[in-house]
């Protein structure tokens, strides 16, 4: 076998030779590619615009009508004797008081009910079930539930209060239980997809310490996790917080400030909006008190929905700053 030497000049000419430059792109090409990228941004930059129409149109109807009522006055009075478009002794024209509490105390109520469901249906489905026929089963029949008309979780509350309370039964709770219907599929789903974000390697890593099941799955995963329910929580009250057929069954409507959860009708605040919208303008013809205001119920109704957005805002800024603080720290 000769022995192995420097390559010859025949081995060196046969090798081959890669002529990079045939792979350069022309300038042709490159305009063409600048073209595309341009356009392509164009479109984004477009569709991002008129995505931004719709909102900005609320916001900015909801603040120009609604901004000249929303007042102190309006704020921390209700509906008692207020007769038309006559002023009040206060001098105010009614306001929302009642419909703000009976809001916070519905949606807390549906809170307390929809999110330690939807929580421990979604460690279910992850953690104990993951690819077995029940998990199926019950992932579709949350599928079905997220479809469900709104009416028809109201007409559901009103019926089983009706049966277990007796026929009438109309009071906060009630409503909040239709809340309920609606906010438990939003909060399984979101919930479901955070914990299947969550690595393997931690809950290996958890099991190969000896850390129980249990243990991991509430210091470990939900803990990682947290940041994601959250969110899907605070998506779930936005889904509901706006419902105004289930709780016109389920809860009722009250001019005065009712703060008994489980006692009473209770006006919530997109109740009020409908029902001053629905009731067109107020008589202010001769005899009429001064001060009297046709157009007021156009006005509360868009105070009101005002009121709405702002509790949202307010509602999504916290749930925010308390994934934040919960969240977990990375070592830096």
């Amino acid at each position: 076998m000769p022995p192995a030497g420097p390559r010859s000049e025949a081995e060196r000419a046969a090798k081959p030779v890669i002529d990079f430059d045939r792979f350069r792109p022309t300038r042709s090409s490159i305009r063409a590619r600048k073209r595309h990228n341009l356009f392509m941004t164009g479109l984004i930059a477009l569709s991002f615009l008129l995505a931004l129409i719709p909102l900005a149109s609320v916001l900015w109807a909801s603040l120009s009508r609604g901004a000249r009522r929303l007042n102190w006055d309006f704020l921390t009075h209700n509906m008692s004797g207020v007769v038309g478009g006559s002023p009040t002794a206060t001098g105010g024209h009614g306001g929302i008081l009642h419909a703000v509490v009976g809001t916070l105390e519905v949606t807390a109520g549906a809170m307390v009910i929809s999110v330690p469901i939807g929580v421990m249906c979604a460690v279910f489905l992850v953690e104990y079930a993951s690819g077995s026929r029940l998990a199926g089963a019950i992932s579709l029949l949350v599928d079905v539930m997220s479809g469900i008309p709104s009416i028809v979780a109201g007409l559901f509350a009103f019926s089983m209060f009706a049966a277990i309370a007796g026929p009438g039964t109309v009071n906060g709770f009630s409503g909040s239980v239709a809340l309920s219907l609606l906010m438990i599929p939003t909060v399984v789903k979101t919930s479901e997809d955070m914990l299947r974000v969550v690595p393997t390697d931690l809950r290996e890593a958890a099991y190969a310490l000896g850390v129980t099941q249990q243990r991991t799955i509430t210091r470990i995963v939900l803990r990682t996790a947290l940041p994601g329910i959250v969110s899907g929580v605070i998506l779930a009250i936005a889904r509901v917080i706006g419902e105004t057929a289930p709780l016109l069954i389920a809860s009722g409507f009250i001019a005065s400030t009712n703060p008994n959860l489980f006692s009473g009708r209770m006006t919530t605040l997109p109740v009020y909006v409908y029902n001053e919208f629905s009731q067109g303008l107020a008589v202010c013809g001769p005899g009429s008190a001064e001060g009297c205001v046709a157009g007021i119920r156009m006005e509360r109704a868009w105070a009101a929905a005002l009121a709405l957005i702002i509790i949202v805002l307010i509602l999504n800024l916290l749930g925010r700053l308390v994934a934040r603080v919960f969240a977990v720290k990375a070592d830096k």
